[in-house]
This record gives structure tokens, C-alpha cells and sequence, in this order.
């Protein structure tokens, strides 16, 4: 095959479908690509996130351009923030001239933290992800969840045992669409100080100590760490609409204790 033909090659997805049906959401699922992003401090947090990157599709056009998604990740970039991010989401609509689209990452996120007593570091991993999609009237959204690993302790094993409580460990989970900026560290902190005690990558005996101790002097159900997160959620100008939840893996039982609960700030 020669040059010229080659540069006649025809364009399918662009051709006329003659069903009339609108796709909602067509494009990429399940790329992983590696990013580095920026947290609030602006340190870079390389990572490798999974990609969903779908667009939606008019009517009378037989199919996107699959590539063009993957072509927007190989753009050269530096480390990203939530602006840039939303900077990608538009190009992608332009790139796949399209109207309206959605951007979602999920990825692993290491969070450095210091052990209460020692002061020794350690890295702690959370799972996270980033949504960016359009909103109807032309803005761009936003949102952001983080699950976060802590300790929870049963308030009624403590109340009615003459020594010792049953802990687990538990999975907080946030989601928040924003209206101003936040990172995810700040929703992790939230999860951190809410829950019965937050763990560590790295703990000395004198830390083994104090987090054993701080679980059972605050012992919560899964209820108490639902509520808890709720309350501050909703008081965050910051946040629109948002969800928690928590399972706890039971340490007595073959099943987790679960509860969730949905809100929307005025």
C-alpha cells in the first residue's frame, strides 16, 4: 500500500448510523496508565491508576474515535492537580468533538504517616479515585473518594465484658462531589479522627500500645462511625452531595457489620 493510500484510508466512526440512538457513554474502560498527581503540600505522588474515558455519542454517528483516548494520555504532562485534571476532561471533549464525557480514575494513593510515639515513618496506602464529568448547563464536576483502612472497637463488647473488646479493622468510605477544592488527604484525616483509632504502616511496641489503648477508649459501632463522618461532611462548604459508609470485618462473626449514609449540602 502506498502513501496516498494510506492517507484515504476511510473514517468509519464517522460515517451515519441510521438507528437514531444516542449512547450516553462510549469510549475506554479498564486502562491503566501511570500519572503522578499533587497533593494540597504540592508534593508528587506517582501512581498507576485505572481509566475509564467515554464520551457521549450523537444520534446519527456510527462510533467515537477509541485512539484518541488513549492519544490525550500520551500528551506530555507534568504532575497533575485537580485543575489540570479538569484541563484533560476538556480536551478530551474536543479532541472527540463531543458534548458531554466523563473521566474516571482509580488508583492506589501512599500517604506518609508518623507512629504516635516513635515518630517513625511509614507509607500507608488507600485506595482512591477522581471523577470529572460535565454537568448539565456546561460546568465541569467534580468528585473525590478515598477508602480508608482504620480500627473500629464494639462499644457493647466493652460495656459488657469484665475485660477486653472485640476490634476489627474496618473500611471507611467517602465520596464527595465538590464545590470548592479539597485533597484527598483532608477526607482521609476525617476518616483518621473519627474512627475508634487509624493504623499504620509501621508501629513500635510503645505505638502498639497507644493504638490498643486509643481503640478502647473510644470504642464506636459501625453506626457511630457513619454518623460521625456524616456530621462533618456536612458541614464542609467545600462539599455538595456526599456518602459514607463503613464495613467492619467482624472479628467475631464470619460477616461484616455495614451501614452507609447519603447527603446533600444547601
Amino acid at each position: 500500500m502506498n502513501a496516498p493510500e494510506r492517507f484515504f484510508l476511510p473514517d468509519m466512526q464517522a460515517s451515519l448510523d441510521h438507528r437514531q440512538l444516542a449512547i450516553q457513554q462510549v469510549g475506554v474502560k479498564g486502562l491503566r496508565y501511570p500519572l503522578t498527581l499533587v497533593d494540597a503540600s504540592g508534593e508528587a505522588h506517582p501512581t498507576v491508576a485505572t481509566l475509564t474515558m467515554s464520551v457521549g455519542l450523537a444520534p446519527e454517528v456510527k462510533g467515537t474515535h477509541m485512539s484518541r483516548f488513549v492519544e490525550l494520555l500520551e500528551r506530555p504532562r507534568a504532575a497533575l492537580t485537580l485543575g489540570d485534571l479538569r484541563q484533560m476532561f476538556g480536551e478530551m471533549l474536543l479532541h472527540l468533538q463531543a458534548d458531554d464525557g466523563r473521566i474516571e480514575l482509580r488508583f492506589p494513593y501512599f500517604i506518609s504517616k508518623l507512629a504516635p510515639v516513635s515518630g517513625v515513618a511509614s507509607l500507608l496506602d488507600i485506595d482512591a479515585g477522581i471523577d470529572v464529568w460535565a454537568e448539565p448547563g456546561g460546568g465541569v464536576a467534580t468528585a473525590l473518594a478515598v477508602t480508608v483502612p482504620v480500627t473500629s472497637l464494639c462499644p457493647c463488647s466493652k460495656q459488657i465484658s469484665d475485660y477486653g473488646a472485640h476490634n476489627q479493622r474496618s473500611h471507611l468510605s467517602l465520596r464527595v462531589q465538590l464545590r470548592g477544592d479539597m485533597s484527598l488527604e483532608e477526607l482521609v484525616r476525617i476518616a483518621d479522627e473519627e474512627a475508634s483509632c487509624e493504623v499504620f504502616g509501621l508501629l513500635k511496641r510503645p505505638d502498639e500500645k497507644w493504638v490498643t489503648e486509643r481503640a478502647y477508649d473510644n470504642p464506636k459501632f459501625v453506626e457511630d462511625l457513619v454518623r460521625d463522618i456524616a456530621l462533618r461532611l456536612r458541614d464542609e462548604p467545600r462539599i455538595g452531595c456526599w456518602t459514607v459508609s463503613s464495613e467492619n470485618f467482624e472479628s467475631i462473626h464470619n460477616h461484616s457489620a455495614y451501614a452507609l449514609i447519603e447527603g446533600h449540602n444547601v
